[in-house]
Formats: structure tokens, sequence, C-alpha cells
């Protein structure tokens, strides 16, 4: 029987970036995970085949639409499917491949196998008992389908399907207006799929800033993806090539089909925790199935962590990340945290939308007195050379202080450009000292700072 000090159930980023931090700290380390390669959803099956393939997409778009204004003739490329699922391929495997690497280089042990906790101390991996005196569950999540809904994996998928589609399907219908939906929506348009997204929410991206949803919608839309919003799905009738989508109209009651080649469900994503055996060890638990934890991030079990997808907060792979970190260091002894009012999320359509913080209407629904500043990127030179003039930057702060308390960004390098701020805000910064911060120029950031000076006496450039 093998013994660590810590054994981390689940290779995805939670899991292996805690793991080498815990071996960075000198603790013994092993980490179970049951799929043939590391990384977990996101590197396989998630964030980084969707982004290679919004990545290619985009450059089949801007080939398409905005080579010739810029002096590049010739035919627009064919897209060669197979080649780039096959690109998308190589991509996965060199990340996951990388993690390998890292186990190795940190001498982690990977225990290939799927885990159960038997009892306080022990994981079962296959046949073999393995001790810890820490154990520490970070075993992600799954989509969540809607009742009624069967996934084949075909024509009605997940992203996991949508990820491997034998060909560009025709007509698309998306159910959910949240971040895998329109993301993957979004590159199948460009393949030249027609795309129809079905959303329960009277708007997009629920929960979202405002503006941005309002502005986001219309640039989706201006791209040619269609909207049905304020609509309840009922079912999905699906045969081996087509399906058909039945839902009603929230505002009054009436019901609507629309027909598809493909169906992709995008509803969101739930907790993990089959087969571990959690409800026999007693590991509290919400009405959401994830795993309670205190501020430590131990459950009510001594000993048994769990970090990342399967407990409260948003399901973001860097959020895992710090919380991997936040639990290696608290199991080493020192004092882990994270600034969950600090956490950035990111949606790689193009453009590209990210947020920070709080949003206007939350501040405003708590009486905070507020100051928005707001800078297009219309007014940005560089982003108005590469054709992405579309969107904007707005900053939220404190109207006393200036304090920054939230950000929004829509626009070119979003994903880059909220990070600015991330930091401005971890160290209590005012709109002020961003807008006293020299931006190199040209670079889109220029807008951040244009924003910023937008919280005081106004923008230069607006």
């Amino acid at each position: 029987m093998a013994s660590y000090d810590v054994i981390i159930i689940g290779a995805g980023p939670g899991g292996y970036v805690s793991a080498i931090r815990c071996a960075q700290l000198g603790l013994k380390t092993a980490i179970v995970e049951g799929r043939d390669t590391l990384g977990g959803t996101c590197l396989n099956v998630g964030c980084i085949p969707s982004k290679a393939l919004l990545h290619a997409t985009h450059m089949l778009h801007e080939a398409e639409h905005n080579f010739a204004a810029m002096g590049l003739k010739g035919k627009s490329p064919s897209v060669d499917w197979k080649q780039m699922l096959a690109y998308k391929d190589d991509v996965i495997s060199q990340n996951t491949g990388g993690i390998e690497f890292l186990m190795k280089k940190n001498k982690i042990d990977w225990l290939k196998g799927w885990a159960s906790i038997p009892e306080k101390g022990k994981v079962k991996v296959g046949d073999d008992l393995h001790e810890a005196k820490n154990i520490v569950i970070a075993s992600g999540s799954e989509p969540s389908a809607l009742p009624g809904i069967e996934i084949d994996e075909k024509v009605v998928v997940t992203s996991t399907g949508a990820l491997e589609l034998p060909k560009v399907p025709k007509k698309m219908v998306v159910i959910g207006a949240g971040v895998i939906g329109l993301e993957l929506g979004s590159a199948y348009k460009r393949l030249g799929a027609e795309v129809t997204v079905v959303e329960y929410m009277d708007t997009i991206t629920p929960g979202m800033d405002a503006d941005v949803q309002r502005t986001f919608q219309k640039i989706l839309t201006g791209q040619g993806l269609e909207f049905v919003l304020g609509a309840a799905v009922q079912k999905v009738d699906a045969t081996k090539t087509k399906a058909k989508v039945t839902y009603k109209l929230k505002k009054d009651d009436s019901e609507h089909t629309v027909d598809a080649d493909v169906v992709l469900v995008a509803t969101g994503r739930k907790p993990f925790t089959d087969g571990l055996g959690l409800a026999d060890l007693g590991v509290k638990m919400s009405e959401r199935g994830q795993i309670a934890v205190g501020k430590d991030y131990q459950t009510n079990i001594n000993g048994i962590y769990a970090i990342g997808d399967v407990i409260e907060g948003p399901m973001l792979a860097h959020k895992a990340e710090d919380e991997g970190t936040a639990v290696a260091e608290i199991l080493a002894g020192q004092h882990g945290h994270v600034n969950y009012g600090v956490i950035p999320g990111v949606v790689y359509t193009t453009p590209e939308v990210a947020t920070v913080g709080a949003t206007e209407a939350a501040l405003k629904s708590e009486g905070r007195k507020i100051k928005v500043g707001k800078f297009f990127f219309m007014g940005n030179a560089r982003a108005k050379a590469v054709h992405q003039g579309e969107g904007f930057v707005k900053i939220i702060t404190d109207a006393q202080t200036d304090r920054v308390l939230g950000a929004a960004i829509i626009g070119p390098a979003a994903g880059e450009l909220i990070h600015e701020i991330c930091v401005a805000m971890e160290f209590g910064a005012a709109a002020e000292d961003i807008a006293r911060t020299c931006h190199a120029h040209p670079t889109y950031s220029e807008a951040v700072r244009e924003a910023a000076l937008a919280c005081g006496d106004g923008a230069i450039h607006a």
C-alpha cells in the first residue's frame, strides 16, 4: 500500500496545479486520473480544443471578409474539416503531453484509473488501495442536460460532441446563450452553418453587464446568429440524422419548433462526483450537488478537501487553479487564499468579452454611489486598423474614493486587457492610477486607459 502526504483526485486545471504546488512545497504527492491523458475537461474536450476551432474559424472569417480590403487578393480558403479537427487534436496532445511532463518533473505519481474513497485517509484506484494524510477532490464537472432531452453526442450533443462532429451541419440549434453556446455557435456559424440560439432568459449571457449583453447580441446578430430569447425548451425529437426542437415563448405561452441537423445542449454544467463514495463517507453536500467546504477548503470530514467545479463558485479553470494553489499552501502550513472578488470571466468569441468584479446593476441595487467610465474601441487607432472597432471598455468605480469596483470589456483581446484591471483591483487601485500610467501607442490597452480617464475629467479621444 503506497502512502502519500496528499492524493489529488482529478487532473484538470485545479487538480494538476494543486499537485505541482504540493510537490513544490515538499509534500509527497499523487494524482488520480481515469482519462488516458491529463488535463481534465479543459484541455481534452473544453477550453483548449474550442479555442483552436475559434482561432481557425476566425482566420477563415478574416480571409472571407477583410483580406481584400487590406490588399490581400485571391480566392478565400476552402475548409478541410478533417484537417481542422486534426489541428485541434494536435493542440490538445501538445498541452496534455506538457502536463504529463510536469508531473514527471515534479516527481508526482499518476495513479491511472477512477478513484473512490472507501474511508478517511484511503483512496482506492482500481484494485489498489493507497494511503494519504490528506485527500483533495478536484473531479470537476460534466454537462447538465434539460429533463427529457436525450444526449447521443451525434445529433443531440454537448460541447464534447460538438468538438467531434463528422461534418459541419447545415443547421444547428444551440440551447443556451451562455459562454459555451455562444463560442461554439459562433465557430460553426463562421464555418457556414445556420445557427439559432434558444435561451430561457430574456438576455444572452445571463448575469453579465447589461451594456455588454445588448452590444454583444447586436454584434452576434450582425454576424448571422439568430436568437430566440425568453423561450423554454419543451422537448427535442431526434432521428439518426435530424432533430426538431420544440419551445414555448414565455411572453405568450405560444409553442414553436425549429429544425436542425445538430442540437447543441449548452445549458450549464454540474459537479461530477459519481463513484467517489461521498454519501457513504457522510460528506456534506449542498442542494445543488456541490461539496460543502470551509474557508480552508476542508469538508466536514477531517483530511478531505475539495476545490474547483465540485464546490461553490464560478465553474472556471482559473478559479480552480487558484483554489488548487491555495489548498496546497494550506496543507503545507501556509496561508493560502483566493480573492473571489477579482476572478475574471471571458467569452472567446470575436469580439471577445471579459468581465471582472461587480456589475453596475448589482452595485446600484446595493445603494452604492458609483461612477462609470466608458470608451469605445472605435476611438482606438489599433482596433480600427485591424477591423475590430466594435465594442467598448467600461470601468466602474466608487464615486467617493475612485477605487475600481468592476469592469467589462467587449472588443479585441478583451481576455488579455481585463488583467490590467484585475491587477489594479487586487492592489486596491483607483481609476486615476490606471489613467496616470503610460500606455504604449498604438495598443488596444489605450482603451482601458481612456475608460479610466472617463471616470475622471473625461477621455482624451472620445
